[in-house]
């Protein structure tokens, strides 16, 4: 059986016009992509992933710290790799959905994630971000201190372990490379998407396979693996700091506002130019959450020129590295707290 239909912007509940009416039509001006950027994109980024790849193999043997150095770019081309995907999810990177899914798929096998399953899963995610009543779909998983304090020793240990940055930053890229071969059904998985996963197994054990044969099994295991775990380390930090923040917008889900979890409940992370190019310019999540179907190649732009983006919370590198030690939310203040907060609350 079908999961249920995730509901997009359009078909959320109608709020007073004068307000649907001016977010809806600043989103507007900037969706719909452009065939020619969003192929140079992909060209691009490709070319290049597959031109540094090509390099650190050639240079292993020769000059090895050649070869080391060059695991921060191909990492870098990793994440703008899963950033096409991400707006192919969308249906904001080309035109015609078949392509769209068809790029999505493709650049899905090369970052090891299911594309369909994941774009459900995403879906999901928009449409609950900052909706206390509706939160574990495609988010870390975050407790109120009620619900912390109602568990047993065993549960608070868990919790605790897995909001340690290191378990989320060390073990968060085995989730994508090893759990995400393995889905169940589920709300954010069907038989389309459960289907999807076992494409993309298929692919990618050939796409091993073909490289392995071309390389060696040793060239992609110091090649490759370190350049993708260095990558989804970085996408899981981007991630959590995106929601993970101590104002960040959380609400009931009588109370919860679709247009309001977007911008306040999304940071604006400012990025150098160079890793904002490189991440495809999702640190402008708040403009991302609004209006999804916006390309990465328009986001800045659609910030820049339109106030409403301005009250987004603005998060720097060091705050969001300082973001990492937030773990609950605490219902009475309001606000994301540390574990040591409510110690001392609690004292």
């Amino acid at each position: 059986m079908n999961a249920e239909p995730v509901k997009t912007e359009s078909e959320l509940p109608e709020r007073p016009e004068s307000v649907v009416s001016d977010w809806r039509k600043v989103v507007a001006r900037y969706q719909g992509s452009s065939v020619a950027r969003s192929l140079f994109q992909l060209v691009t980024t490709l070319g290049l992933l597959v031109v540094t790849l090509v390099a650190m193999h050639r240079m292993l043997h020769v000059e090895t710290w050649v070869t080391i150095a060059l695991i921060i770019p191909a990492a870098g081309f990793i994440i703008r790799t899963f950033i096409i995907m991400h707006d192919c999810s969308h249906g904001s990177f080309l035109p015609w959905p078949k392509v769209n899914d068809t790029v999505g798929f493709i650049t899905g096998v090369l970052t090891l994630t299911p594309y369909a399953q994941w774009r459900r899963e995403h879906a999901l995610h928009h449409a609950s971000s900052g909706d206390l009543d509706r939160r574990g779909n495609g988010d870390v998983t975050t407790m109120t201190v009620r619900e912390y304090l109602a568990l047993n020793a065993w549960g608070r240990f868990r919790y605790r372990l897995f909001r340690n940055p290191a378990v989320l930053l060390g073990l968060g890229p085995l989730h994508m490379m090893v759990l995400q071969r393995w889905r169940t059904p589920g709300k954010a998985t069907g038989p389309v998407q459960l289907w999807n996963v076992w494409m993309t197994n298929i692919a990618i054990a050939g796409l091993i396979a073909t490289l392995i044969i071309a390389t060696s099994a040793q060239s992609l295991l110091i090649i490759y693996l370190p350049a993708y775990y260095l990558a989804t380390m970085a996408g899981v930090w981007l991630f959590y700091v995106q929601h993970q923040f101590e104002d960040a917008y959380w609400e009931s889900h009588e109370n919860w506002d679709y247009a309001t979890a977007a911008v306040q409940g999304s940071s604006h992370l400012r990025l150098p130019r160079v890793l904002q190019w490189f991440t495809g310019s999702i640190g402008l999540h708040h403009v991302h959450h609004l209006g999804p179907r916006i390309p990465n190649y328009r986001l800045q732009r659609a910030h820049d020129e339109n106030p409403i983006f301005h009250a987004a919370p603005v998060m720097t590198i060091r705050q969001g590295v300082r973001a990492l030690g937030l773990t609950l939310y605490d219902e009475q203040k309001r606000q994301l707290i540390r574990f040591k907060d409510l110690r001392k609350k609690r004292a």
